[in-house]
């Protein structure tokens, strides 16, 4: 084996492809990955996110895929020859937009296909043939059975964070595309963890497959400094923005575990300041590239997301992560972290732990990174006293800091001076229920006893109508009623 892409006997237009991507060492998992998909065997492999899974798959499929290559514009000519399922849309749209620059000087096509996203394109898209086909589980069911996609010439089949498909309840579906596939192909299932739902499903579809270990499941990575406070859910917001003051961070994650309490996060974030966007599942697709491309370019400092983030989305340099909520599952504490500390990079994960259903979740985490957890106090600076709200908590404020709701508690909250009593002028209009009305000054219109007025006359307009006699009419008809109008009609000329 070699770690150097270079001594890889990748066809030409592969190589330059890598070369022009800047790739010259290969990580661990591609290094032990490529000889092994290239010689046609079965792959299990576990390797966390962030390790180059894509390119350890991609490239040895690309280049057994190379003698279909075909410069024809037949769709026939274009059969689904290879086909790779990911859990998330934003995972499957990243590994397409990769496996594109790898074949971009082949005459190899690839598509991708999610939810969220109108099906008249990808249809279209389909429809023209592609060899390469990158696929969420719903939405290419979708397909198959409008009969967009025809799977019988399928050879090469990838299950990546395998272990994520299952959490999120997509075996069903995945044992449904399977059953359209042909019996002979080669199958590659990489996942972060080997569950035992994983090895049954590694037993039922791979056969005698290499398994591939580059790191010890669940280990986090060296180079990420990892710190729990004990913090009140009151105090997380303003636990947050102290350490982000201090650390000086310029982008973080910040996970939470519902996508409402997502939405109000970001929403709170963003008024005291901060460039904040959010990313959930119940964003329509383009809202979430949206977000994610906004980040990526440093227009946004903070991503409050929901574990639709946690895993695959490689967005380089980003200094921290932090956990808003302790997450129930154990295992995407390790995906979480994973954001930050990327490629050998240093990087901040905090974990903000409150109550005692949180300190079970943090035992949880203890005993699967295998690394003793301590949580601090968190040291709050002294900031100036905004007042009180009706709980009787004290909430504080930094100078300068852009007010929000808490400013009108205070003012609803602060002691009013007391009213003095004005008891009503008229004996006939006593108090009701106790309170006495309010009058402090009274027309004496209001007072005088009733008096009839004179009885309605007629409009001058419509006495006017009715005197006038009518002209070449028959005095059997019936003259139609005047109505008054808004506006004079303008007088013939």
């Amino acid at each position: 084996m070699t770690s150097s892409f270079s001594n890889l006997s990748l066809a030409e237009p592969l190589a330059r492809a890598v070369a022009e991507m800047g790739y010259e060492t290969m990580t661990p998992i591609q290094e032990q990955a490529i000889p092994v998909v290239l010689s046609g065997q079965d792959v299990m492999g576990a390797a966390q996110t962030g390790t180059g899974k894509t390119a350890a798959f991609s490239l040895p499929l690309l280049q057994r895929m190379l003698k279909h290559e075909n410069s024809s514009t037949s769709p026939a000519r274009h059969p689904v020859r290879a086909l790779v399922l990911l859990p998330t849309r934003e995972l499957a749209d990243q590994v397409a937009q990769q496996v594109k620059l790898y074949a971009k000087y082949t005459n190899l096509r690839c598509a991708v296909v999610f939810g969220g996203m109108d099906m008249k394109p990808q249809t279209l898209e389909l429809k023209k043939g592609v060899e390469v086909l990158v696929a969420t589980p719903g939405r290419l069911l979708d397909h198959i059975e409008a009969k967009n996609a025809v799977l019988n010439q399928v050879e090469y089949v990838v299950l990546d964070e395998a272990d994520r498909m299952l959490d999120i309840g997509f075996l069903p579906d995945l044992q449904r595309i399977l059953s359209y596939l042909p019996k002979q192909r080669i199958t590659l299932l990489f996942s972060a963890t080997f569950s035992p739902e994983i090895k049954r499903l590694a037993g039922s579809y791979l056969q005698d497959p290499v398994t591939i270990e580059v790191a010890r499941p669940n280990e986090t990575a060296s180079t990420v400094e990892q710190r729990f406070y004990s913090v009140s859910d009151d105090d997380k917001r303003r636990a947050l923005k102290q350490i982000v003051r201090q650390r000086g961070i310029t982008q973080a994650f910040v996970f939470v575990n519902s996508k409402l309490g997502c939405a109000r996060l970001a929403r709170s974030l963003e008024r005291e300041g901060l460039k904040t966007t959010a990313l959930h599942g119940d964003k329509s697709q383009d809202e979430r590239l949206k977000a994610l491309e906004a980040f990526k370019k440093g227009e946004v400092d903070l991503l409050v997301c929901t574990d639709v983030a946690a895993r695959g989305l490689d967005i380089k340099d980003v200094p921290a992560v932090f956990n808003f909520d302790i997450p129930f599952n154990a295992e995407d504490y390790v995906h979480r972290i994973g954001r930050t500390g990327r490629a050998g990079a240093s990087g901040l994960a905090v974990s903000f732990a409150s109550g005692g259903n949180d300190a079970r979740l943090v035992a949880d985490i203890e005993k699967l990174i295998k690394k003793p957890i301590e949580l601090e106090a968190m040291e709050y600076e002294e900031d100036r006293p905004r007042g009180r709200i009706n709980d009787g908590r004290r909430h504080w404020r930094e100078e300068g800091e852009a007010g929000d709701a808490r400013d009108v508690l205070d003012k609803l909250d602060a002691p009013r001076e007391p009213r003095p009593e004005v008891r009503s002028s008229s004996p006939a209009r006593g108090p009701v229920g106790g309170r006495p009305h309010r009058s402090a000054s009274r027309d004496p219109f209001f007072d005088k006893p009733y008096e009839a007025g004179e009885p309605d006359t007629t409009p001058a307009w419509e006495a006017a109508a009715k005197a006038a006699p009518a002209r070449g009419i028959s005095s059997n008809i019936k003259p139609k009623r005047k109505v008054a109008a808004l506006f004079k009609s303008a007088e013939p000329s």
